[in-house]
């Protein structure tokens, strides 16, 4: 039976992977205990939990934060995950049951009406859904894990499509050839279209990634010249400054010595 812990753990990790807590969001341990009814303590478990994960991570003045990703660890994961998923669709295609090719269809083919609704919500709750069950007919356990530990890393990021009006067609279309592959068994071809699958939707959250830290660094200029030119002022006025001439020595005359004459002993 899961931990108050757990289940604590489990949903702040569905809050991330929603989006419902951006990356750089500050997770207060009172506020999540009066949203949960619990109290701190399987809060702060939980929240020590998701920064093993790397959801989130222990920032100095600010506390527990919804981890934020640089370009180049973004770059990093989903080269790992393009990767990784695209072996478990192949895997998947090998050794899927029929029952679980059935039930692959079938939330693909849900998935018509949200596309055609334009339902992103409900569109997201099915891919997710339809993912797991590829994960899981890789039937490999190892695999598995360290697919769905990279997927909720990166499910913050897979939100930003800023380019693209028909991102719900795009996805899925690539889901229709993933799962044609895996239902006629074809490894290779599954293998390839999830790649391709997941290399598209990388490519757009790197894009939005970078757009956010270029932006960020471009407000940096104007907040960092005034401070320039304070330090060149004063590197300027402290050239100026001269610096006062040693004193001359002091000339000392030089005193004769006088000997005194010795005093007679008396007898």
């Amino acid at each position: 039976m899961p931990t108050i812990a757990a289940k604590v753990q489990s949903l702040i990790s569905e809050q991330i992977i929603s989006g419902h807590f951006k990356p750089g969001t500050r997770l207060d341990e009172r506020e999540l205990a009066q949203q949960f009814n619990v109290s701190r303590t399987p809060v702060r478990e939980a929240l020590r939990q998701l920064a093993a994960r790397g959801l989130t991570q222990l920032l100095p003045m600010r506390g527990v934060v919804v981890s934020e990703i640089s370009v180049k660890d973004l770059t990093e994961i989903l080269h790992a995950n393009c990767e990784l998923e695209a072996m478990c669709a192949r895997l998947a295609a090998e050794s899927t049951t029929t029952m679980e090719k059935s039930e692959l269809q079938y939330i693909h083919e849900r998935t018509n009406a949200y596309v055609a609704e334009g339902n992103l919500d409900k569109y997201l709750d099915a891919n997710r859904e339809l993912h797991q069950l590829i994960q899981e007919g890789a039937h490999n356990s190892v695999i598995s894990k360290m697919v769905g530990e990279i997927r909720d890393r990166l499910s913050p990021y897979r939100q930003f499509h800023p380019a693209e009006t028909d991102r719900l067609a795009i996805s899925h279309d690539g889901h229709k050839d993933i799962v044609d592959a895996i239902v006629q068994g074809n490894g290779e071809a599954a293998y390839l279209a999830m790649r391709a699958h997941n290399a598209h939707l990388g490519n757009a959250a790197l894009r939005a990634l970078r757009q956010s830290k270029e932006a960020e660094e471009a407000m940096q200029p104007e907040v960092a010249a005034p401070v320039r030119k304070r330090a060149t002022a004063t590197t300027t006025a402290s050239k100026t400054v001269k610096t006062p001439k040693a004193a001359k020595p002091v000339k000392t005359e030089k005193v004769e010595k006088t000997t005194t004459p010795r005093s007679r002993r008396s007898t």
